[in-house]
């Protein structure tokens, strides 16, 4: 079967419309694109952003569409809210999955950072996960369990994706999050290059081992670590990420795709989408033969 291989709109947020994303992706053989759920800074309701991604996908014989951040924001306090971010959240994927076909979307349970002002932005550990009290475990899971049936129902699926300053920033509270809310709707988006953020970061198996066939999606990027700490953003064949061991562990565990390339650096983006996707083709086509 043929894996889909997914545009992430992060390459072409560099001032260009949706119909240039869509044109751009479909030039250079992307079966599709992740959007996100909203548009940064533009006036529109969900229907209107639809309907201009529909156009866009339309004109550019886009196959798939697919949807990001935000998810749902399940750290507020107010009951009521969490309750209408659901119901939101809901509305919107099930109207993603009428227009669109959708089947997998992209999604996130609300960013989560110390509440203490001195603990650094990029202290990772004391972010996300390290900083969650079991209040906020409860309100993310109540509410996937909330959502799960809808997309049940709806035949469509939910990963989350394994971000820092989230729940499910590394492997064990990820596959604790999955695992409490107990619904075939709700899986992983596997960011693997996340996981280098870390000390101690899983190998490509036991990820594979621990996660099995709830990786429904793959976000692929690259990155390297000096020595004096940080990253540094790299093509996605050139960083500490070795994409063949990964796909390879992953594919034993059952995973089919879709994969979506991500461009989190600065610089000529669709060039970084041209180069990435050519790579990333002759690794797939390696691992088949």
């Amino acid at each position: 079967m043929k894996t889909s291989l997914i545009m992430h709109i992060n390459h072409a947020e560099q001032g260009q419309s949706l119909g240039e994303a869509c044109a751009l992706a479909a030039r250079l053989g992307f079966d599709g694109i992740e959007f996100r759920r909203r548009r940064p800074g533009v006036a529109e309701t969900p229907g209107q952003y639809l309907d201009a991604i529909e156009k866009a996908a339309r004109d550019a014989g886009l196959r798939e569409v697919l949807f990001g951040y935000p998810g749902p924001d399940l750290t507020r306090p107010d009951a009521e809210q969490r309750r209408r971010e659901v119901e939101e959240a809901a509305a919107f994927y099930r109207e993603a999955r009428r227009r669109f076909g959708t089947a997998l979307c992209n999604t996130f349970a609300g960013d989560l950072r110390n509440p203490d002002r001195g603990v650094p932005a990029n202290d990772w550990m004391r972010q996300g996960s390290g900083c969650a009290t079991d209040e906020l475990w409860e309100r993310a899971v109540e509410g996937f369990r909330a959502l799960a049936p809808a997309m049940e129902e709806a035949g469509m699926r939910l990963a989350f994706e394994t971000h820092p300053c989230y729940l499910h920033d590394q492997l064990a509270p990820t596959k604790r999050l999955v695992e409490a809310i107990g619904s075939p709707a709700v899986g992983v988006a596997l960011d693997y290059a996340n996981f280098l953020l870390y000390p101690k970061p899983p190998s490509p198996r036991e990820v594979a081992t621990a996660l099995g066939a709830k990786v429904f999606y793959l976000h692929l990027k690259n990155l390297v670590l000096p020595p004096g700490g940080g990253y540094v953003m790299t093509p996605l064949a050139d960083g500490c990420v070795n994409h063949r061991e990964l796909l390879r562990e992953l594919g034993a565990a059952g995973f089919a795709g879709p994969i979506c390339i991500e461009s989190p650096r600065p610089g000529d983006r669709a060039w970084f989408a041209r180069e990435d996707l050519g790579y990333l083709r002759i690794l797939l086509e390696e691992l088949r033969g």
